[in-house]
């Protein structure tokens, strides 16, 4: 497939997405094994509704019975029931808020987890030519804002369903028209209101969400290369850029602003409106003799009492634009099709060397970057593989990790296909040092024992000592304890010369204790006396070790058994 065709499914794979009316049912799904939880919230604050609703209608109650005979005593006790309620209501509602966000934070942690496994599927070949600060985004802001649908919408829209009904019932029971017109009156406001308001503003939703991660890939691209920014006397511009993303998105956010206002203003305006017809109509009843002085009184205060779980909905009209936006940008990544697919629960054959037959290999944008190259990795041997940038080098290690998926029978580990390899079983037999080293915001120790996660300190010390690290750490002012990779750390990212980041990478690589070591450049900005070190520890692993090593330096070249030379995809 080009690259062409490729955007082309992708285009065709988002637009197909964004038809979906069933992202609201994607999203529910996830809540389905917190069902309980869910249910229990929907009630608490159905209640906590209920509660809030009686306290004005019970005063209305207070009202009509204050001539009667007994009032004195009677009222004494409505004071108890409507403290009781008031009490209720912030109770219930404290306890349905509760439940919506542990509902809400679980589902959260759940989606990141999902999208990390999606980022490990689809890493590296898919994410490659990917904007970082856009992956970013998704990851944090995307994710975050689907708290709105999961905290403040499922149990709202349902509270809204029971309150409509309950209402619509206590209210009928006085008079059946009486009780259409607060049924209408529900509809009215927390239906019709965000149904028509939601036709406004769907596009420029998935605008700013979009426009958010492009100005999150340009803050991580400043950040990153900002000596080279202000070396080059590049700032100013920099800074332009970042305003102009941040006016558009400025632009983008006020008519959804603007929106947000309308529909608050609109959706008061009906509640008055309902409650003055429910008025007129319960008057006109009462003056045919249809209800009673109660029959005008209780429907009107209950009415409009109880717009709250409406007036709710109408006001996530404006909110839900963005969250839908968001969640289709996180289910696209979700359902992102791998370049390379792991192979699980293949062969998982012992190390015993590796082969390339015949590979030709291009990457989807053009021409083929290897042309019928052959190779032998010997098993115990040092392998080198020299040549110009751009000759295919780098590309050639990808494919002995299997990071792009090689032709059928190019590619050999221990005489089996590459292709029919157990993918995590490869990863445990092969190690790859990059030329560019990746330093976490953590402790030295830590950032070495990437390479093995359960490796004690001792073995982390061996592997430093090999990379020709340790007495470079040794002068930090907590050792291997020393936080590198953050700002404001005691060794910061920036005070790491590219030859101390360099040992790191390497001292990864042997802590990673890989059978076959795939090593890009790993000297390449070293000095010759810890060059000289880091090969003698190559040359001294002797046959527990496979290493394929690719340099520019004749030094490092000297140490191989085999040098292959590349040359426009060609090896010699």
């Amino acid at each position: 497939m080009n690259n062409r065709e490729s955007i082309n499914t992708e285009a065709k794979k988002t637009a197909a997405l964004r038809r979906k009316p069933g992202v609201v049912l994607r999203l529910a799904s996830f809540v389905r094994p917190m069902a309980g939880v869910m249910i229990l919230a929907i009630l608490l604050g159905a209640a906590g509704h209920v509660s809030a609703i009686l306290l004005p209608v019970l005063g209305g109650f207070a009202l009509l019975s204050a001539g009667g005979a007994g009032a004195a005593a009677g009222l004494g006790g409505l004071f108890a029931v409507l403290i009781v309620c008031a009490a209720l209501r912030g109770l219930l509602r404290y306890a349905e808020q509760l439940c919506n966000h542990y509902i809400a934070f679980k589902l959260l942690a759940e989606l990141r987890d999902r999208v990390f496994a999606a980022l490990r599927r689809l890493c590296p070949a898919k994410l490659e030519c990917r904007e970082k600060g856009d992956l970013i985004a998704v990851i944090t802001g995307d994710i975050e804002l689907l708290e709105v649908f999961y905290a403040h919408t499922i149990s709202p829209v349902s509270i809204a369903v029971l309150i409509t009904a309950a209402t619509a019932l206590f209210i009928g029971s006085f008079h059946p028209l009486l009780g259409l017109a607060a049924l209408c009156s529900h509809l009215i406001a927390g239906v019709l209101v965000p149904c028509v308001a939601s036709r406004f503003g769907r596009g420029a939703a998935g605008r700013l969400r979009e426009t958010a991660g492009r100005l999150s890939s340009y803050y991580l691209d400043s950040l990153r290369g900002m000596r080279e920014i202000l070396g080059m006397g590049a700032g100013e511009a920099r800074k332009d850029g970042i305003g102009r993303m941040s006016d558009e998105m400025e632009r983008l956010q006020r008519p959804a602003k603007g929106k947000e206002g309308a529909v608050s203003a609109v959706s008061g305006l009906f509640v008055t409106l309902c409650s003055l017809w429910m008025l007129a109509l319960s008057y006109t009843l009462f003056r045919n003799g249809a209800v009673g002085l109660e029959g005008v009184l209780i429907p009107f205060i209950a009415l409009f009492s109880s717009f709250g779980p409406a007036l709710a909905l109408a006001n996530l009209s404006a909110g839900l634009p963005p969250v839908f936006a968001a969640a289709r940008r996180v289910f696209a990544l979700l359902d992102e099709t791998p370049e390379t697919a792991d192979v699980v629960g293949e062969k998982t054959p012992a190390f015993d060397g590796a082969e390339c037959r015949g590979l030709t290999f291009g990457y989807a944008a053009g021409d083929p970057v290897l042309r019928d190259i052959s190779a032998v990795f010997s098993k115990g041997g040092i392998t080198s593989v020299t040549g110009r940038s751009g000759s295919g080098k780098s590309t050639l290690l990808r494919l002995l990790m299997r990071f792009w998926q090689p032709p059928a029978d190019s590619v050999f580990v221990s005489r089996e296909d590459i292709n029919n390899v157990d993918t995590a079983h490869l990863r445990a037999l092969e190690g790859l040092m990059t030329q560019e080293t990746d330093i976490f915001s953590d402790t030295v120790e830590n950032n070495i024992k990437t390479g093995k996660p359960d490796a004690t300190r001792e073995t982390v010390v061996a592997a430093a000592k090999k990379a020709a690290l340790h007495d470079f750490v040794m002068t930090l002012p907590e050792g291997y304890d020393t936080r590198v990779g953050g700002t404001g750390a005691a060794c910061a990212d920036a005070a790491l010369s590219g030859g101390e980041r360099q040992r790191i990478g390497l001292a990864r690589a042997f802590l990673h204790d890989a059978p076959f070591l795939l090593l890009d450049e790993p000297t390449s900005n070293l000095d010759s006396l810890n060059e000289g070190m880091i090969l003698k520890a190559l040359r001294d692993e002797g046959a527990a070790r496979t290493v394929a090593l690719v340099s520019h330096r004749k030094s490092t070249r000297g140490i191989a058994d085999r040098v292959y030379s590349a040359d426009s995809g060609r090896l010699s």
